[in-house]
């Protein structure tokens, strides 16, 4: 037997080896997995407590459907949505996180009936939804996409079985090959190269965010710059506007007292040329009838005593 046994070949002998310590990695596992239960195991009638599994933080949801119709928010989103913007006119300094917060204790303290109108919006929405997707689901595309994602699943349960297999006895399995080159170790996670390349994501990540709080902080500085030269210009229009309505008053006296001049003084001719004044001609009669009385004023005194009287009636009656 011994020498029937040195002349197997020298692969036989190998993969031998390899399964039967495979099967004794297999039994070790198995009774340590019974260990596991049998110590862990709890008294007739006590239940484990249900843990939250929500979904990881951090990580987007991917879509289902990549070309399908977008799918509704719930009336809380909607709601969360329209008022966000507004608390964050308000409080420019607030955070994200704190937003939300105030936002959600709005939400649960608003009365059923302004809650009923984004309720039915999302309820809309929802129906709409489901029309576009009944009509999605007999389109070549979602066929198509169903296709791939299945093909998808069937090649992560091959790639976890020969993960499994790797595991269980340090080498991949490759339509029957056995290579004793694969190292447990050498999956691309733990390599220097994705590491120093996460590193490097991070620190892009952490730079984007502090230039969107800079930028964000800057937008409220400007937006409050706004607000105050859109005062300014309101109290400018306003005061414009009240000029303007002074100068029309004003105006219109100027009219006034020139046609009662120019009544008043059309008895009163220039000593010497006899003109009288007209509306365009006041000015020039006013003019010549000043230098005629400082001409010769003993002469002129009855003119000027007329010439007062009428002034101070028309000052009376107009100023």
């Amino acid at each position: 037997m011994a020498h029937s046994a040195k002349q197997l070949p020298a692969g036989m002998l190998h993969a031998t080896g390899k399964a039967q310590h495979g099967n004794f990695l297999v039994a070790i596992k198995q009774e340590k997995g019974e260990a596991a239960r049998t110590s862990g195991e709890k008294p007739h009638g006590e239940e484990e407590p249900v843990k939250k599994r929500g979904w990881p933080k951090g990580k987007k949801r991917k879509k289902i459907l990549p070309n399908g119709p977008k799918a509704p928010v719930t009336g809380y989103v909607r709601f969360l949505n329209e008022r966000r913007e507004q608390i964050r006119t308000q409080h420019p300094d607030l955070p994200f996180p704190e937003i939300t917060k105030m936002l959600g204790a709005e939400w649960s303290k608003l009365q059923l009936s302004e809650k009923q109108r984004y309720l039915d919006e999302a309820e809309r929405e929802k129906q709409q939804y489901m029309k576009e997707l009944r009509e999605y689901q007999q389109s070549e595309a979602y066929k198509m996409c169903t296709e791939k994602i299945q093909e998808k699943k069937i090649k992560k349960e091959d790639m976890g079985s020969a993960a499994a297999n790797t595991l269980l006895n340090g080498h991949p399995h490759k339509a029957g090959e056995c290579s004793d080159t694969f190292s447990t170790f050498d999956v691309p996670i733990f390599t220097e190269e994705f590491l120093d390349q996460n590193k490097a994501r991070e620190a892009e990540l952490r730079r984007l965010r502090k230039m969107n709080t800079e930028f964000e902080e800057q937008n409220a500085i400007l937006q409050k710059h706004t607000e105050s030269m859109n005062c300014a210009k309101e109290k400018l229009e306003q005061e414009l506007a009240q000029e303007e309505r002074q100068t029309l008053a004003l105006q219109q006296q100027l009219q006034s007292v020139r046609q009662a001049l120019t009544a008043s003084f059309a008895s009163l001719p220039i000593p010497g040329t006899g003109e009288t004044p007209t509306l365009s001609t006041l000015d020039f009669y006013m003019a010549k009838l000043h230098s005629a009385i400082e001409s010769n004023p003993l002469q002129h005194e009855k003119l000027v005593v007329r010439i007062k009287e009428i002034l101070s009636r028309i000052a009376s009656e107009h100023l």
